[in-house]
């Protein structure tokens, strides 16, 4: 099965593939990052990669980022504006939707921007709490755009050349430890500001 698998990606089939995503036009490149912000379930990280090796590193990077920022304000817009609708308000009422909510209000841009520099920070539930709070839509605006901008060209650089991961096995060593490192880092930064965040509770 596994060998079936990696079988089909050869150059040629890999090719004729991101050759057939590319006829969808740049519109599709916008469009599929921005759903994955309202579908979080969907795959990010395909996004990237089939845009990046359709449209080239730059344009497939700038495609992606619009349609994945402009999904991510489009939610929080959303939240903010019918966030006070009884069907969203066990959401507000939930304890550590509250916390992360008074987090936010108070620590505003930084934090929030390297959450998001993240490739695993879960940014469909910043993107909810962040519409329930307090927080102002410039700062929120600007921290998505500056941190999705960091997270995509990271994953934009190591997918960029899908092929390359499958022929030369010392590159996909690399990418593999720079994942675990981002995830790693991630995990580190929202442990630590988790535990910040509980101190200042108890003070």
């Amino acid at each position: 099965m596994l060998e079936q698998l990696f079988s089909y990606f050869t150059e040629e089939n890999l090719t004729q593939f991101f050759q057939s995503y590319r006829a969808f036009g740049p519109f599709a490149a916008i469009l599929l990052p921005f759903i994955e912000a309202i579908l979080p379930f969907l795959p990010l990280i395909v996004f990237i990669v089939a845009n990046v090796n359709s449209f080239g590193l730059w344009e497939g990077f700038i495609l992606t980022w619009i349609g994945a920022s402009a999904g991510s304000i489009a939610v929080f817009l959303f939240i903010r504006h019918f966030g006070q609708q009884k069907a969203l308000g066990f959401i507000r009422r939930h304890q550590s939707v509250k916390k992360l909510m008074t987090w936010l209000e108070k620590r505003g841009f930084g934090p929030l921007f390297l959450l998001l520099c993240f490739p695993f920070t879960p940014s469909a539930a910043v993107n909810v709490v962040a519409g329930l709070s307090r927080i102002s839509p410039v700062p929120f605006s600007l921290a998505v755009l500056c941190g999705k901008f960091v997270m995509i060209f990271i994953v934009s650089f190591i997918g960029h050349d899908l092929k390359a991961l499958f022929t030369q096995p010392l590159r996909t060593a690399a990418a593999i430890i720079v994942i675990m490192i981002l995830w790693y880092a991630g995990k580190r930064l929202e442990h630590r500001l988790n535990v910040k965040f509980s101190q200042r509770e108890n003070d």
